[in-house]
């Protein structure tokens, strides 16, 4: 970027936008392509990064290739939903703090409103007939499309044999000895480091183009990161975080089912990396069994409701916290409990995500090129695949059949199904579904919507 371009951000806008980001790009401009995103953004994180991709990169040319690519690769590696936190990452870019926010805001706000309706129909109307044959069509599908994640996932991140070694060693440790998700992590990450030193894995070149930057914005292509800065913002995000979570502590006690869910979904929010589909194997499988807020099937109704309606893959966890408070309402109405429910999951599991955006990416912006943290981010994504085969297997055994035994091998624990409780419809749904979208390449909304018809059709016969 040459002088004349730096000069055009004046003194009183740099104040404005902050030292992190400068733009040429109009704020109307920009809330306009928010609202694209946030209305498009079906399909899980590689559909929402698609439509990110397309738009930011290749329509408005505000980012380049690589700098596209250098931003997702931090929100890989952070915990949670990587395509909202790409979205705010690039609105903080193009007009700091206030962009970020407007950004990830909107990102949320439509799969918000849209399953906070669904869980209310859901929770009073699950009974009827049409409503019970959507979501019986739906399950199933659902395979289908955790399989095609878990294939394309697995293209862009195995590139070689010891990354099979590492997802396969990520999926043995989980679904055999349930070891905690963190600790997969950091073992991956700690993996990915050993394999560059030792020359097993190639690193990327350092540096990058003298400015990688598409040519229209005027995005800085360095900041300065301050820890003094960097302390404050930790601090006041905290806040935003915990105060509204104190509140209802101190309002309902240390007992109620809305204190316990923005417990759960803070610890889920700061441990659960690898994507959507990585985090929802660890959720699905507390939410279900530790806590038994809802049941196994419910939670692959909630996975249907997140896939067929915009946002993040991950707004499945409204879903969750609105039926464990509608079933455990504590003295509250059960409906206002759900709704409480709802607002208390999506703001413990989407207040993080600003925070470690605004906190960390003035830092990040100097790490471009940088090799060891390339190589752990490498040795993540192996075992993410891992992670993803074991949420595929852990719902194809929850919807395929009606009954699951655990068997004890010494410290392995597997789950085993009984082969007499298998459903057939559901398995003829399911593959429908994988023929469809994998031989076919049939979209996903077309797919979900087919096997929602043939839910309906099937609850008619019954």
């Amino acid at each position: 970027m040459g002088d004349a371009a730096r000069e055009r951000v004046s003194d009183a806008a740099r104040k404005q936008l902050g030292d992190a980001a400068r733009s040429g790009v109009p704020p109307r401009e920009a809330l306009a392509v928010w609202v694209r995103v946030a209305v498009q953004s079906f399909g899980g994180p590689a559909g929402q990064i698609a439509v990110v991709h397309r738009i930011v990169v290749d329509e408005k040319g505000w980012l380049s290739e690589r700098r596209f690519l250098h931003a997702l690769s931090y929100c890989m590696l952070l915990p949670g939903p990587e395509a909202q936190q790409l979205t705010t990452y690039v609105g903080w870019l193009l007009h700091g703090v206030r962009g970020g926010l407007v950004a990830g805001t909107l990102f949320i706000l439509p799969g918000f409103l849209s399953i906070l309706l669904l869980s209310v129909l859901y929770a009073g109307y699950r009974d009827v007939g049409l409503v019970a044959g959507l979501f019986y069509g739906l399950k199933p599908a659902v395979l289908a499309v955790v399989v095609e994640a878990l294939l394309r996932l697995r293209r862009r991140a195995l590139t070689g044999r010891f990354d099979a070694l590492l997802a396969a060693a990520a999926f043995v440790a989980i679904f055999v000895f349930a070891v905690p998700f963190p600790v997969i992590v950091a073992a991956a990450a700690l993996a990915g480091l050993g394999l560059r030193r030792a020359g097993v894995r190639a690193a990327p070149p350092e540096g990058g183009e003298p400015d990688d930057f598409g040519g229209t914005s005027g995005v800085e292509p360095r900041v300065r990161p301050s820890l003094v800065a960097a302390a404050r913002t930790a601090l006041l995000w905290a806040a935003i975080w915990f105060v509204p979570l104190l509140v209802v502590l101190a309002a309902l006690g240390p007992d109620h089912v809305l204190v316990r869910e923005g417990a759960f979904f803070s610890r889920t929010a700061v441990v659960t990396f690898g994507g959507a589909y990585a985090v929802l194997a660890y959720v699905a499988q507390q939410a279900v069994e530790a806590y038994g807020w809802l049941a196994a099937g419910e939670m692959l109704d909630g996975l249907g409701m997140a896939e067929t309606t915009p946002g993040p893959l991950i707004q499945v966890v409204q879903f969750v916290g609105f039926m464990g408070a509608w079933r455990n309402p504590g003295g509250l109405d059960p409906m206002l409990a759900g709704v409480l429910g709802s607002l208390v999951a999506t703001w413990a599991t989407f207040a993080p995500c600003f925070l470690f955006i605004f906190v960390g990416a003035p830092f990040v912006e100097h790490l471009r090129g940088n090799r060891a943290l390339s190589a752990a981010l490498g040795g993540i994504m192996a075992a993410v695949v891992g992670v993803v085969l074991n949420l595929a297997v852990w719902f194809a055994l929850h919807t395929l059949f009606g009954e699951l035994e655990t068997v004890a091998l010494g410290p392995a624990r597997l789950l085993a199904p009984v082969p007499t409780t298998l459903d057939v419809a559901a398995l003829a749904i399911a593959a429908g579904a994988m023929v469809a979208m994998l031989r076919f390449r049939i979209g996903m909304l077309p797919t979900l919507g087919a096997a929602a018809v043939a839910g309906v059709a099937l609850q008619a016969l019954s």
